[in-house]
């Protein structure tokens, strides 16, 4: 499964008489793509950025605050609402242009993250992008709170060995940017906790390593900032949210679970799923075969009774519509009544004749006999069906007559 991590460009910080400025978007964009173990970085114009299953856009750590709050117990169509008016006080700028998103591990009434970003900002970033055909699945953060404090050392420029050098601090109390100078750091060195935690992770990108190591007095891990990218694509929050989200959620959830089944950790899975399916389709087979051939059976036994009790029959081509035939042949050489002769179905009329009632008139072709019942009533016409039922008869009302005939022959007359 491939992914690409767009790095978003720092919002410029400017003069209120510049404002508008803020929502201006990069002619390119810094780009990395991941595809397996191949991994490759650039930049370019939104509508040329590589195709990935999976498209996710990183945050600038200066660009978020961090706020840990008691999560509003509201109604999820009022709680952006309700975290503005927790957090109005502790915002440096107005509300209705912050974008709040919640922790993974959030829940109303316990104390959890609140990430903010500057809502018409990241808009106009995603916007861009989607414009030119690159959706956003998720859009994460550079850095994070985390239990185990990380410092990374990086340039503004990262080619540029005389950039200005920042430090991006993450632990228990959140996540901060904060500029190292050549004076030493002194902002920096206040705003870090004294002593430093011994089990803090110190990294750098690679031309501010040999800086880095000079500021803290000891040597720091080489980390690229496309190793970085793909570290923040690898976190569990997603700054999508409210306003932000995706529409078509259903969709989009099914095809990040069907990516997730295809990664290698669900080959298992997958290999059976695909064993089930093969001895399905093999049991199947077997059991189509074995229908087969019980019918084949069952046609050759209808076969075989028809040549035993009517040996004249030579070519057996139906053998149920011939065994019929030449029953029926039998019964009318011996001069036997059949089901649809009239003296059947006088017989069978008879047994349910209202007392008292004469025949008015009558009808017979060929296995319906038409009956003239206008001086019957309802009761008796309801009665001589009901009667006939049970015996396999069908009585048929047409106005004053009544066609009687038996119920397997559907012909009408």
């Amino acid at each position: 499964m491939s992914t690409l991590i767009i790095r978003l460009a720092p919002r410029p910080r400017l003069a209120a008489r510049e404002a508008d400025a803020v929502l201006r978007v990069p002619a390119e964009w810094s780009h990395v793509f991941s595809a397996g173990s191949q991994l490759s970085e650039g930049r370019a114009a939104a509508a040329l950025l590589p195709r990935a299953d999976s498209v996710v856009a990183v945050v600038p750590a200066g660009d978020l605050s961090w706020h840990r709050i008691e999560i509003p117990k509201a109604p999820a169509g009022r709680l952006r609402a309700a975290l503005a008016g927790v957090l109005e006080d502790a915002l440096l700028e107005d509300p209705a242009d912050a974008h709040f998103a919640l922790g993974p591990d959030a829940r109303p009434g316990q104390a959890g993250w609140v990430a903010v970003v500057h809502r018409p900002w990241l808009t106009m970033q995603l916007q861009a992008l989607e414009s030119a055909g690159v959706v956003v699945d998720r859009v994460v953060p550079q850095l994070e709170p985390r239990a185990t404090p990380w410092g990374h050392f990086e340039r503004d420029a990262p080619d540029d060995e005389d950039a200005a050098l920042r430090l991006l601090w993450a632990d228990e109390r959140g996540a901060v940017t904060m500029p190292v100078g050549t004076a030493g750091g002194t902002l920096a060195r206040a705003l870090l906790p004294s002593p430093l935690p011994a089990d803090t992770t110190w990294t750098a990108e690679p031309t501010a390593a040999a800086a880095a190591e000079q500021w803290l007095g000891h040597s720091v891990s080489v980390l690229s900032r496309a190793d970085l990218a793909l570290r923040a694509a690898g976190s569990a929050w997603n700054l999508r949210q409210f306003e932000l989200t995706l529409r078509h959620r259903g969709v989009r959830a099914l095809r990040d679970q069907w990516r997730a089944f295809l990664t290698p950790a669900w080959a298992p899975v997958r290999w059976g799923l695909a064993t089930l399916l093969v001895v399905q389709v093999i049991g199947l087979n077997a059991w189509a075969w074995e229908q087969r051939q019980a019918v084949a059976e069952r046609q050759r036994a209808m076969v075989a009774m028809l040549q035993q009790a009517h040996p004249q029959v030579r070519a057996v081509l139906d053998a149920p519509v011939q065994m019929r035939r030449e029953t029926e042949l039998l019964r009318v050489r011996a001069g036997r009544p059949g089901d649809g002769d009239l003296e059947t179905l006088l017989q069978a009329a008879a047994t349910a004749w209202p007392r008292g009632r004469q025949i008015q008139g009558l009808r017979f072709e060929p296995g319906v006999l038409t009956l003239d019942a206008s001086n019957w009533n309802e009761d008796e016409m309801n009665r001589f069906a009901s009667t006939l039922q049970p015996g396999g008869w069908q009585v048929q009302r047409e106005g004053s007559r009544l066609v009687l005939r038996r119920a397997a022959a559907g012909a009408s007359s």
